[in-house]
């Protein structure tokens, strides 16, 4: 499975063989079975997370035990808590498997190394840095601005395979909206 990591990162940029081994003997598969937490609240996050196969979500609960997704993570995508990570403190957030998934981690001290030693990879992680604030200012437009068909209809849009993989009860947490709600628009649509 690090071979799909290597593909990623050389579809990125070029790396030297030397900068990829480094890479290796800091990375750790985890395989994570359907709905195993690869993070809990209350846990610190202490790691960087690649996704090489599967899906996985980062969500919260609330008092009356509801849940509220705030992302999804599936095949060459990125998870993890970085306020855990960069704070030291515990996570709010869960993190576990939609399905099946294997995740490259690499500890948060590792990494730093990685990105001191190799401008290069700093350089990508810049970029998937700005990239993913990025989304995230264009998600948080959503939630605040669209009705609940064009939250749906964005959703598909930037993301297409997701319906067909995530469960729609997920989808309309996702989407902040009950599954009633995401029901009735799809059958609008």
């Amino acid at each position: 499975m690090f071979a799909a990591f290597e593909e990623y990162l050389g579809s990125k940029a070029t790396f030297t063989r030397a900068e990829i081994q480094q890479i290796q003997a800091v990375s750790v598969l985890k395989s994570l079975p359907k709905r195993q937490f690869l993070l809990r609240a209350g846990e610190v996050w202490a790691y960087h997370a690649f996704v090489t196969s599967g899906c996985l979500r980062t969500y919260t609960l609330d008092a009356k035990g509801a849940e509220h997704i705030l992302n999804f993570a599936v095949e060459n995508w990125w998870i993890g808590d970085r306020q855990s990570l960069t704070s030291g403190q515990p996570s709010t957030y869960n993190i576990d498997a939609v399905e099946d998934a294997t995740v490259l981690l690499i500890k948060h001290e590792d990494f730093n190394q990685l990105l001191h030693g190799i401008p290069t990879l700093n350089e990508v992680v810049n970029t998937i840095l700005q990239n993913s604030f990025l989304t995230s200012q264009s998600r948080i437009h959503a939630a605040i601005s669209y009705s609940a068909e064009e939250k749906y209809r964005d959703f598909l849009q930037k993301y297409p395979a997701f319906a067909l993989r995530i469960p729609q009860h997920m989808v309309a947490s996702y989407l902040g909206m009950t599954t009633e709600t995401l029901s009735r628009v799809r059958r609008k649509m």
